[in-house]
């Protein structure tokens, strides 16, 4: 019996298999909504809070054109003691229009990095959705935040790096789930 148990689950991957590997692009209309969960974010560069849970949402907004909004807010923990840390709430919110090359998007403000401005673009590839952002500081070092947001079954995964001049400063891992009302 467990040779049988055994042999049905390599022929079950085996059948899989070529699903995952051929796996086509999903449409930004499949990241459609508002999703909410948590995250564990660890952080090099704070002695008293290297790591910290942060409640996150992202509400995704595409358009009949195939562009979209997105809006993420972030609770964080990380400032104040460790026994009783503060509150903080962040929001960002970018529209993205879409570029001449399948699945990449550009932030619709085109901001001006050389002048102290973001700039952000997102790509599509498989079951992610990834933004990017950069800045410039004035001493022309660069911050980078990477946000991959991958669908996985009715969950989306967030898997965040912030990189400063090519070194990681804090990642964040979480989970959300699809909440539309």
């Amino acid at each position: 019996m467990a040779k049988v148990k055994y042999f049905l689950g390599v022929m079950a991957i085996v059948m899989v298999m070529p699903i995952i590997v051929n796996a086509k692009d999903l449409s930004i209309s499949a990241f459609k909504g508002d999703w909410r969960g948590n995250a564990i974010s660890e952080s090099n560069v704070s002695v008293t809070f290297p790591i910290t849970s942060r409640d996150i949402d992202v509400s995704i907004k595409p358009d009949e054109n195939g562009d979209f909004s997105i809006t993420w807010r972030t609770l964080l923990r990380q400032k104040g003691v460790p026994d009783s840390p503060k509150e903080s709430l962040k929001e960002t919110t970018l529209t993205f229009v879409k570029t001449d090359s399948p699945n990449v998007w550009k932030d619709s403000t085109g901001g001006n990095v050389y002048a102290g401005d973001n700039i952000a673009w997102a790509r599509l590839k498989k079951q992610t959705l990834t933004v990017y952002i950069m800045a410039i500081s004035e001493t022309g070092d660069y911050d980078m935040q990477v946000y991959k947001r991958t669908l996985n079954g009715v969950n989306m995964e967030l898997d965040f790096t912030a990189i400063r001049d090519g070194v990681i400063r804090r990642t964040a891992k979480g989970r959300l789930t699809l909440n539309n009302y």
